[in-house]
């Protein structure tokens, strides 16, 4: 699809100007915003395909941003950062974010980035909110003990109560569910979900993988949603003695 709205939000005129002049040589639309209340703003205007988030900002830091964002839309989120400890790249993963990129990425590849992300939205289009939809008893639904997926409307049900997933949380969740007791291997996931030419780094499987299991699973010792085989992969429980 062209022209697909891009959001920078960085307090470096000179990564936003540099920034915008490849991604609108590829077509893009770009929007810029040098701070976090403006980029909110700039959000609740005209929500856009996508985000580039710098991590240190002023006032309302990158992962303060993210969690507000992240209330608002599921549209892909890449933070774009000079950090690149381990450690800011799972709270960032964690919090919503789709990507951690470091500023020494060449923009070929940031641009290569951009437009996978883009392409996974367009496959796998983000959760809608459950209290705006009506039920579908008849609907194409997976049903497991305690859970239902409901392919239609994208909406996840656990013990009849909704549960609020991320768009790659959901699609992670659907690749999983439509196979179970099959295993995938953590590259398997990350080619399946994210894409092969996505460029990223498989450890945002093992975070989403965990974000997915505390929401399916928390509080109930009694039911494993998502299995896991050491140094295999991961596999839906398909509760064929239940």
């Amino acid at each position: 699809m062209a022209n697909e709205k891009i959001l920078i939000i960085d307090d470096d005129a000179d990564v936003r100007d540099v920034l915008q002049v490849y991604l609108e040589k590829n077509h893009f639309q770009v929007v810029t915003s040098s701070n976090g209340y403006q980029a909110l703003q700039l959000i609740d205007e005209d929500i856009p395909d996508l985000i580039i988030l710098d991590v240190m900002m002023p006032h309302l830091d990158g992962f303060e941003l993210c969690q507000y964002i992240r209330k608002k839309t599921e549209v892909p989120i890449l933070f774009y950062s000079s950090k690149n400890e381990d450690m800011d790249k799972i709270i960032g993963l964690s919090i919503g974010a789709d990507d951690f990129i470091e500023k020494s990425t060449s923009f070929s590849v940031i641009v290569a980035k951009v437009r996978a992300h883009l392409r996974r939205t367009r496959t796998f289009p983000a959760q809608e909110n459950t209290s705006l939809k009506t039920s579908r008893e008849n609907g194409n639904n997976l049903m497991f003990p305690g859970l239902i997926i409901k392919l239609e409307s994208a909406d996840v049900l656990l013990d009849e109560e909704s549960v609020k997933l991320s768009a790659k949380e959901y699609q992670l969740l659907c690749v999983l569910a439509k196979n179970p007791d099959r295993i995938y291997s953590v590259e398997q996931l990350f080619d399946m979900v994210w894409g092969e030419d996505s460029l990223g780094d498989y450890r945002t499987v093992l975070v989403h993988i965990s974000n997915l299991r505390k929401k399916l699973e928390q509080n109930r010792n009694d039911i494993e949603y998502i299995q896991t085989f050491r140094g295999i992969g991961y596999k839906f429980n398909g509760f064929i003695d239940a």
